[in-house]
């Protein structure tokens, strides 16, 4: 059971500068004492087979990827109710499980953009939960701006290696922005899509962007993060105002199959 993420080699414009140095190494949370702070992430299971990763941000909202609400060989919804959170997932045991009531998309996205760019800017999605999730050891992730080049991050994820417990990385870096998309150095995979990233202020970790993509500069492999805040404040916004435009339905995609290497665009797609 996997979610896939986007996989492309970055355009040329993207490939300026150099990876940065000092990433830390993933590190399985695998312990009430390693996943302290850290319970408000958890699995997101989609339909039967994928998964994605998401982040409390309420105690009845769920952060993650758009692009993990679509059916990858339609381009079609996953209906809402089948998708549920494992709240502190750590050994396929959670700290809580929560049915989706309702899942948010942001309506700047789409599945079959050729702007590979604006797709991933706009990858957000918040989720309500059916019932709250009152845990005390859960504590939902406040947000804050996204970081600049150069800063220090971390993410929590899964992914499929490591489905059943998330892992921690807690160094690596922001090594780029481009038209509202974060280019990073964290180590990604299947299944991390959604995965929070954060920022360490005051002891507190905060979450600054969302993992949505994978892709290769210079020849390594990076991770691409939205642009968190102005997309997140608008899909917040049409929550309140009760906007009906979330269910607009994407049109079909094509699904890469292991023989595919380009994209529309001249892209080259890299063999999962």
């Amino acid at each position: 059971m996997k979610r896939g993420l986007f996989f492309l080699v970055l355009l040329a414009i993207w490939a300026g500068g150099d990876r940065a140095q000092g990433e830390s190494p993933l590190r399985m949370l695998m312990t009430g004492d390693d996943s302290r702070g850290w319970q408000a992430v958890g699995r997101l299971n989609i339909g039967r087979r994928s998964f994605c990763t998401g982040a409390l941000i309420a105690p009845d909202l769920v952060l993650t990827a758009a692009h993990c609400m679509y059916n990858m060989d339609t381009g079609l919804r996953i209906p809402d109710n089948e998708i549920e959170f494992l709240a502190d997932l750590r050994s396929g045991r959670a700290s809580a499980q929560r049915r989706v009531k309702r899942a948010l998309v942001h309506p700047g996205f789409a599945m079959s953009d050729d702007d590979f760019a604006t797709r991933v800017a706009y990858d957000i999605a918040i989720l309500e939960l059916d019932q709250p999730i009152r845990n005390t050891s859960i504590k939902p992730f406040s947000t804050e701006a996204r970081p600049v080049d150069g800063a220090e991050v971390g993410v929590v994820s899964y992914a499929q290696d490591r489905a059943e417990s998330p892992s921690l990385q807690e160094v690596c870096h922001v090594l780029a922005r481009q038209n509202g998309a974060l280019i990073l150095s964290c180590d990604v995979d299947f299944g991390s899509s959604g995965a929070p990233i954060f920022v360490i202020e005051q002891g507190e970790a905060r979450i600054v962007s969302l993992v949505s993509a994978k892709a290769k500069m210079s020849g390594q492999p990076v991770a691409l993060g939205t642009s968190l805040q102005a997309p997140l404040a608008e899909l917040l916004a049409m929550r309140a105002n009760g906007d009906g435009v979330f269910h607009k339905p994407a049109p079909p995609v094509r699904r890469l199959s292991l023989t595919d290497t380009h994209s529309a665009t001249g892209a080259k797609f890299l063999r999962p």
